[in-house]
């Protein structure tokens, strides 16, 4: 498996190493993004709306197991995701999730506040998302 090292944006700002993944994980990863999606989608209903009393387990299941499964697809290719934009922004998000879900900060606020993070994370360019924080 061939890893390209020190690829730079236009501000040279270095990128974390990239390495090869089969076409077929990355339309696998797709579709386990529409699950996670899926998943992601009741469990902030659930919590932002009052609906229902919390997400059902399987939604949550469904979104914990595609996001690791969504995690690994991407540290197929990028080497050093633990240190990318990406990664943190993982990192972050379960973070706020536990402390939320602990009682250490306020629901409701906390779990609009990770799908916000996720969503900008998600959408930010490619250049950005895997620039090298540390």
């Amino acid at each position: 498996m061939d890893e390209v090292i020190g690829k730079n944006c236009e501000k040279s700002a270095k990128m974390g190493r990239i390495g090869d993944r089969p076409y077929w994980v990355f339309i696998l990863s797709i579709l386990i993004r529409t699950v996670h999606q899926v998943g992601a989608a009741v469990f902030l209903a659930a919590y932002l709306l009052d609906a229902i009393p919390g997400p059902p387990v399987v939604y949550v299941a469904g979104a914990l197991l595609s996001g690791g499964l969504l995690l690994g697809a991407e540290w197929w290719r990028h080497r050093q995701v633990y240190r990318e934009l990406s990664g943190v922004t993982t990192i972050v998000k379960f973070l706020l999730l536990g402390a939320a879900y602990h009682g250490f900060l306020p629901l409701h606020e906390t779990v609009l506040l990770v799908f916000v993070i996720a969503s900008v994370g998600a959408h930010a360019p490619k250049k950005m998302r895997h620039r090298l924080l540390f």
